[in-house]
């Protein structure tokens, strides 16, 4: 076979190069435009359960869908554990535990989205003589920017729901900046756009939807709320073209698809627990969520929404487990909610990250070796009542020869002094009681169970929901939302 010259061959290669440039010249009098591919909406939903440890998740299946059943959060496809001491607290409170989720800075106790030096320095009082007064000082650490704030910088909406006052701590943290998480007048004013305090990080427009309680720090004294310095941040959120809800009525005659900001504070504190919550009154956390989406949803940028079941702390802070369980349930049912409503306009969530955690647990826990209960229901306390051997089904006793519930508590209001004896007729119509405050082994005084400081479940889906994996610190949280909604 003849040798093929390498100048010839590298001729070759020319001509055959200037054919093909030759030939897409050809294509260049096409005057079709350039299809510009449009960017997906990013969002990012924030579920907070307010208190909400691991025992408390396991006691709350149990109640809702027995041992063997899964709760929605349950589902979740990604897991992880979070650390949650924080600057100076091995117990953290939800101030810093929140702050720290919202800002990736560890803070001191009480402190809301501040600077790690910033010390809690009480409120004093106000002209009123609340003690609502700032007393914070002027040097006095530093803001610590919010995935909220990040969120609004960008161009995305913004909102925040919870079962508590929308001034309490946690959604306090994503929204404001003060020394100490008390000072709920200053930190309600924070939200009112172009009003003396507000959160200038917010933008010129402010937050999208606020819902929840509190509406006392929204309110003039002269008008029963606590503000000594006489604004009335209800009207002002009016005036700046909020949609505004008093009760459940109002709330459900707002069209969101003709809604661009939509405020509601049901109630002076916070909202009622779901379990004594009327309908008829006040929304439910699943309700307030899938309308605050359905807002929010209106910006093709995508938004960040904040949800807390707010009260399922308060409830374990009571010993009332059974209003604690009932809440984390209204709370599940939100984040199916959510998940559902997603999933209409991103059927693979593939442009939406639900994340879903506590800011730290409390010191409940299952006791003996109960037999399997089933979910509660009528003529079945569940896991709500006593002991029960696992062979025989006989009532467990303890060395006193009383039975005792299958929740307790490490710490809390209702403790036997000396002898449990005199409990011998404990039964499960007790135990299961909707006011029934569940025993503690350290008594200390009424509604001031603790905290406690074991790590926390998260879970995720959709949307960069894989980085999230193996025992994190919460602070690290921050900067995988960060990072997954391009924050």
């Amino acid at each position: 076979m003849p040798k093929f010259p390498l100048r010839a061959a590298i001729g070759v290669c020319v001509a055959l190069a200037l054919a093909a440039c030759s030939s897409s010249d050809n294509n260049s009098s096409d005057t079709t435009a350039p299809v510009t591919p449009t960017t997906p909406p990013k969002n990012v939903i924030f579920f907070l359960g307010d208190g909400m440890g691991l025992t408390t998740m396991t006691a709350a299946r149990i109640y809702s869908v027995g041992e063997d059943g899964d709760l929605t959060m349950d589902t979740l496809p990604e897991t992880a554990f979070v650390k949650t001491f924080s600057n100076d607290s091995q117990v953290t409170d939800s101030a810093p535990s929140m702050a720290a989720y919202m800002t990736g800075v560890k803070m001191n106790n009480e402190v809301i989205s501040m600077s790690s030096d910033t010390t809690a320095i009480d409120p004093v009082a106000d002209a009123a003589g609340n003690k609502l007064g700032n007393n914070c000082g002027s040097k006095n650490g530093t803001p610590a920017t919010t995935l909220l704030e990040l969120a609004k910088a960008k161009g995305l909406s913004a909102g925040v729901v919870t079962t508590t006052r929308v001034t309490h701590a946690t959604p306090a943290a994503t929204y404001s900046h003060i020394c100490h998480r008390d000072l709920e007048n200053d930190i309600a004013a924070a939200v009112v756009p172009g009003g003396a305090g507000y959160n200038s990080a917010l933008g010129a427009n402010g937050l999208d939807v606020l819902l929840g309680g509190g509406s006392q720090f929204f309110s003039p004294v002269k008008g029963g709320g606590k503000r000594a310095d006489g604004r009335d941040l209800i009207a002002e959120l009016k005036a700046k073209n909020y949609a505004f809800a008093s009760n459940a009525a109002e709330f459900n005659a707002i069209d969101a698809s003709k809604t661009e900001r939509l405020a509601g504070l049901f109630t002076s504190s916070h909202m009622s627990y779901d379990l004594d919550r009327d309908p008829a009154k006040e929304p439910s956390l699943a309700e307030m969520t899938t309308k605050a989406m359905d807002v929010l949803a209106k910006n093709s940028k995508g938004y960040f929404l904040m949800v807390e079941g707010g009260r399922i702390d308060h409830a374990l802070h009571e010993t009332t487990a059974k209003k604690a369980l009932h809440d984390t349930v209204a709370f599940d049912n939100a984040i199916k909610a959510a998940i559902a409503k997603a999933k209409q306009t991103d059927p693979e969530l593939k442009n939406t990250l639900i994340v879903v955690t506590a800011d730290h647990d409390h010191t409940l826990v299952l006791n003996g070796y109960a037999k399997r209960t089933g979910k509660t229901a009528a003529g079945n306390a569940g896991v709500l009542g006593v002991v029960k051997n696992y062979v025989t089904g006989a009532v467990e006793k303890d060395a006193d020869g009383a039975p005792y519930s299958i929740i307790g508590f490490g710490n809390g209001e209702n403790r036997t002094q000396g002898s449990r004896s005199a409990l011998s007729s404990l039964d499960d119509s007790v135990t299961s009681a909707n006011t029934y405050h569940q025993e503690g082994v350290i008594r200390v005084t009424a509604g001031n169970e603790t905290h406690g400081g074991t790590d926390v479940f998260l879970g995720a889906i959709g949307m960069g929901s894989e980085t999230f994996l193996g025992t994190i610190d919460n602070t690290k949280v921050f900067g995988l939302i960060k990072a997954a909604g391009g924050l």
